[in-house]
């Protein structure tokens, strides 16, 4: 069986529905399908300070049914395929919807078990993770019992959502040893695959300096392959001298871990995939590169910037202004520039707020240094985004 509609949209998070929101208030009478199987609805941004001890994580959660914007057509199931070609979807139980237009904003994949032992130790003998609903709590349990010993905080080699996420917790729990007297009896080691703290060396500078505070030991280029819970200890492999790979086991007492991330596999495996299969659209339009018809933005895109949340609210009105104009065969004119941000908590009261386009060059909002720790940065974080999300951002008025 096949239904047609106007638009469809591929994804029920941050992005799908700052969407379908703002189509509706250009348009009221649009025919919009959105397509996601979840029953809830999260404010992820808040996680951090969720394992930091600072925000309770029941306030991230909602049904999802009450985020749809009322006169969306909501189809609660999974997507298992795309035929651009034919302007139809595949759905996993056996129906398949037609579109005239297409907008997928279907998120990122958390592949847990691409690192060994992972999935089995998470929640339990010091590994966590604020990537999970589930257990971003114990991370605050793993902080706030640890006296002495090994913290290792983990950054993966693939692109992650919040790129300062693995980082962030860093910063919290060693503000949260310093306030609690315990610092000085604790080894804070980060290891990541990537080549530096932060890509921006206007706000690496900062963090950096962080990090000299909590005496913190950098690890770059490893790539987290297997985690021995019980024996507390986790295995890296790094590019050693001669370009050689070289394994490095790490004992530890606590363990924050990001999981490596990818594009959804549906996707991946699409026709709408680029080679590194992410949706393969136009940079600046968010037109798909070879189906006029379709767009994307937000994590499941191939945009060249870090995937946040702040990105997608600068990408919405762009999506929605060109898939509008196309809708009335005029010219694309909606045009986004790379922007991302990145809230940097790097400690209880203290927030450096990264604002940069796709050339690493800073975009800042406010009318001072933000590369400087303030505490009313922190406020805004804490307080004023997780209501401007629920209240604003999703229903297209922000």
């Amino acid at each position: 069986m096949k239904t047609n509609y106007p638009i469809v949209i591929v994804g029920g998070g941050n992005a799908g529905i700052s969407v379908a929101s703002k189509l509706l208030l250009q348009d009221k009478s649009l025919k919009i399908a959105l397509i996601d199987p979840a029953d809830k609805h999260y404010y992820q941004p808040a996680w951090t300070l969720v394992g930091g001890g600072a925000f309770n994580i029941q306030d991230t959660e909602r049904d999802e049914a009450s985020v749809i914007p009322k006169g969306v057509e909501w189809i609660k199931e999974k997507v298992t395929s795309f035929s651009p070609e034919t302007n139809e979807i595949s759905l996993e139980n056996g129906s398949s919807v037609g579109y005239d237009y297409l907008v997928v904003a279907a998120g990122i994949q958390l592949n847990w078990n691409e690192v060994k032992g992972l999935s089995d130790t998470l929640g339990k003998n010091g590994v966590c993770s604020n990537y999970s609903f589930k257990h971003a709590p114990y991370t605050f349990e793993c902080i706030s019992n640890l006296k002495e010993g090994k913290a290792i905080f983990h950054n993966p080699h693939t692109p992650v959502k919040c790129g300062g996420a693995p980082h962030k917790i860093m910063y919290l729990a060693a503000d949260y040893f310093r306030k609690h007297g315990v610092l000085s009896n604790i080894n804070i080691q980060y290891w990541s695959g990537a080549g530096k703290l932060f890509a921006v060396p206007k706000y690496e500078k900062t963090l950096l300096e962080v990090c000299k505070r909590g005496n913190i030991q950098l690890n770059f280029m490893q790539k987290l392959v297997e985690v021995d819970g019980p024996a507390k200890k986790a295995k890296f492999v790094g590019i050693g001298e001669d370009n050689k790979e070289e394994e490095t086991w790490v004992e530890f007492d606590m363990m924050h871990v990001t999981p490596p991330q990818g594009p959804p596999t549906f996707i991946k495996e699409s026709p709408l995939a680029n080679a590194a299969g992410w949706v393969d659209v136009d940079k600046h339009t968010l037109q798909h590169v070879r189906f006029a018809n379709i767009f994307s933005l937000g994590d499941s895109s191939g945009l060249p910037t870090s995937k946040t949340g702040a990105a997608i609210r600068k990408q919405a009105p762009v999506v929605v202004e060109n898939l509008i104009a196309m809708m009335k065969n005029k010219a694309l004119a909606g045009h986004y520039t790379g922007y991302t941000s990145c809230p940097l908590v790097t400690g209880y009261g203290k927030l450096v707020l990264a604002e940069f386009d796709y050339d690493n060059k800073p975009m800042e909002t406010f009318p001072f240094d933000q590369s400087k720790e303030r505490l009313s940065m922190y406020v805004l974080k804490r307080y004023i985004l997780p209501w401007l999300y629920w209240a604003k951002i999703l229903t297209g008025k922000a």
